[in-house]
């Protein structure tokens, strides 16, 4: 499909190597006009850690000149300049907060947008999905959501355990989403969300958005890659018919520094297991197979190809993500 008749694209959540070496305009690869959402943090960062990563990836983006920073809904949706990039963040963990409330606010006024309370097991928030018993939110997770509520940030169930994002669904005042999650019932990881957490979070009005990550999707072999995007369409789809299409986004999770988080798997495998080891190295789509700019068929092709329509496949690309946005964002 000729670019110029691609979707807007709403990227919920992508990844920078989270190191002092990285490099801001590799996100250039993304189609300029589109919303950008970048990690700076998760459960082995401070709250030091982060806010170094964040101002520095601030610093070097409007050095640039083909981003802008988010400060408010109208700078990342409709009227980003289709020459630019908007950008804002989003933190994997409450770990960067230090256990201070507060600091959601400080991280809020530097772009971050949304923010997850755990990151694949259990800390002071609650549980993770790769916990072996999930106790649900704790107290202090109870206040974070409210505290994201009360700030506008979005409170994100990915990687949170099921009973996590249940307590999220059930806590929040706002639509909540999960930024870069698949489903279980298309492919048993424990990464993956259940249908009854997916209806949770549309029953609030929230967004899922669908990750391209081999390991979550079945298909992480070298050669795969093709058979990745096809199957973030079969992830859609099941989403479409349990949910509507108003709830089903796409966050591809893409890491550029994919060979960087490997050796950090390997380097911290407590902090990980062996459902993100089997398989070998983990594989990503990259930003160039949604929109059809690659050798492979692209998301927005295969999705046309299956019957979306030009208006459903806007919706899925940015418009559902930019509508809960404009709700929950002060």
């Amino acid at each position: 499909m000729p670019e110029k008749s691609a979707p807007r694209l709403w990227e919920q959540h992508c990844c920078l190597p989270l190191l002092p070496s990285a490099d801001i305009t590799e996100l250039a690869r993304y189609p300029l006009g589109s919303y950008l959402s970048v990690n700076v943090g998760y459960s082995l960062h401070s709250t030091a850690d982060s806010l170094a990563l964040l101002h520095r990836f601030r610093r070097e983006a409007l050095a640039d000149g083909r981003f802008h920073l988010v400060e408010s809904f109208g700078d990342a949706w409709p009227a980003t300049p289709r020459d630019t990039l908007a950008l804002a963040f989003d933190l994997e963990d409450s770990a960067p907060l230090g256990g201070d409330l507060d600091n959601v606010k400080v991280f809020y006024d530097l772009g971050v947008r949304s923010l997850l309370p755990a990151y694949n097991f259990a800390n002071a928030a609650g549980g993770g999905c790769l916990d072996a018993s999930d106790t649900g939110l704790t107290a202090y997770g109870r206040d974070l959501i409210r505290t994201l509520n009360e700030v506008g940030m979005f409170a994100d169930g990915s990687h949170c355990a099921a009973r996590t994002g249940l307590d999220i669904a059930a806590v929040t005042t706002a639509p909540t989403i999960y930024s870069h999650s698949n489903f279980a019932g298309v492919w048993a990881h424990p990464r993956n969300i259940t249908d009854d957490q997916a209806r949770a979070c549309a029953a609030t009005g929230g967004v899922i958005g669908i990750n391209g990550v081999g390991i979550f999707l079945g298909h992480n072999g070298p050669d795969e890659r093709a058979a990745r995007v096809a199957a973030m369409a079969d992830h859609i789809v099941y989403g479409v018919e349990l949910l509507g299409i108003d709830h089903i986004g796409i966050s591809s999770d893409f890491s550029f520094d994919g060979d960087q988080f490997n050796q950090e798997i390997a380097d911290n495998p407590e902090s990980f297991s062996a459902e993100f080891t089997r398989w070998g190295p983990i594989q990503w789509t990259p930003p160039e197979d949604l929109l059809g700019r690659s050798e492979v068929p692209g998301l927005d092709e295969i999705l046309a190809g299956r019957g979306f329509s030009e208006t459903e496949r806007a919706a899925l690309f940015g418009g559902n993500f930019a509508r809960v946005a404009a709700r929950v964002w002060r």
